[in-house]
């Protein structure tokens, strides 16, 4: 009888304690692959967080003051401030996308230049951003609903995603008109070329008219001009070469002038003398020297009107961002 109950009390703590071991095992291995996942996730700059980014420090530079901003709502102002809300729709959807790309890259590589701030709202610094009232209010009555309907469509179609080069964020830069061609930095700003950063045609940008410009200013007026950022400046207008263009950048801008006893860029002439980029033409007519200048902008990057053009052509977001940006590719944070 006793050994009858000794078998029964076995069997009855094999039928119940053998499932508990399994279930804690598997419970177990959920843990540790739980962990792991988790780990992952923190390892490299690869592997982003977009709840990290959800909330934007703007400094708004006029006031000194720092606005948080949900980072969507942030770029609702961007759009708005970048790029015209007539532009096609995936021009726009573009332009979301790179401006959120820029946000990421701005942060990461900030290095507290802004202080508390992640960002500012000059666009000569950071990119440009208004606040939807004001934008609203520059609008034309008739058109403030469906603009800020197309606004707010961009950035909800591009939500959470950004645009990385070997896995990493690239720094999206864009201007408003290449002039025909994109350049590449190394000629803009000086220091290393960016892989993804190329020079690339964008064809349909004559048709931008707006962005076409032209300055004039009397022989004497460019010399002054010349002189406030070089004392030692001196010109010869007698002398047939007294301005003549040296060499050219791979994007068709002005890369080395002479300009009387100077050899200057053309990233340094448009800077002396505001002109809305360096691609540009000079010539001598009598007592005056004429500028016609092509595109709007540094030309690295996206061209916006570019965009527009593309767009327009049948072209998607995902395919615009693929032609400016050499080798990249678009995931979701």
């Amino acid at each position: 009888m006793n050994k009858i109950l000794i078998i029964f009390f076995i069997f009855i703590f094999v039928i119940f304690a053998i499932p508990v071991i399994f279930t804690k095992s598997n419970f177990a291995k959920e843990d540790i692959k739980e962990n792991i996942e988790s780990e992952n996730q923190e390892i490299t700059l690869k592997d982003y967080n977009y709840k990290q980014y959800d909330t934007i420090k703007l400094l708004h530079e006029k006031t000194n003051e720092i606005e948080e901003l949900p980072l969507d709502e942030y770029l609702l102002g961007v759009v708005s401030a970048e790029m015209p809300a007539s532009f096609h729709q995936e021009a726009l959807n573009a332009q979301s996308l790179v401006a959120r790309t820029y946000t990421i890259y701005t942060i990461v590589h900030s290095d507290g230049k802004h202080g508390e701030a992640h960002i500012c709202d000059d666009s000569k610094c950071c990119q440009a951003w208004i606040s939807k009232e004001d934008r609203m209010a520059r609008w034309e009555e008739n058109e403030r609903e469906e603009n800020w309907k197309k606004i707010q469509l961009a950035v909800n179609n591009t939500a959470g995603k950004i645009i990385t080069y070997n896995g990493e964020v690239i720094d999206a830069f864009f201007h408003s008109n290449s002039g025909g061609v994109t350049e590449i930095p190394v000629n803009v700003w000086g220091g290393s070329n960016y892989p993804y950063l190329q020079s690339v045609e964008t064809s349909g940008e004559d048709a931008y008219s707006q962005y076409s410009s032209e300055i004039i200013l009397t022989k004497e007026e460019l010399k002054n001009k010349i002189l406030e950022k070089h004392s030692d400046f001196s010109i010869d207008y007698n002398n047939q070469d007294s301005i003549k263009v040296l060499e050219y950048t791979e994007g068709g801008r002005i890369k080395t002038i002479k300009i009387g006893n100077l050899n200057l860029s053309g990233v340094e002439v448009r800077t002396i003398l505001g002109l809305k980029s360096a691609n540009f033409e000079v010539n001598i007519e009598g007592d005056n020297i004429k500028f016609a200048v092509k595109g709007y902008g540094h030309g690295v990057g996206m061209s916006q009107t570019g965009a527009d053009s593309m767009a327009k052509s049948g072209s998607n977001y995902e395919e615009i961002i693929k032609h400016f940006y050499t080798g990249v590719e678009i995931i979701d944070m």
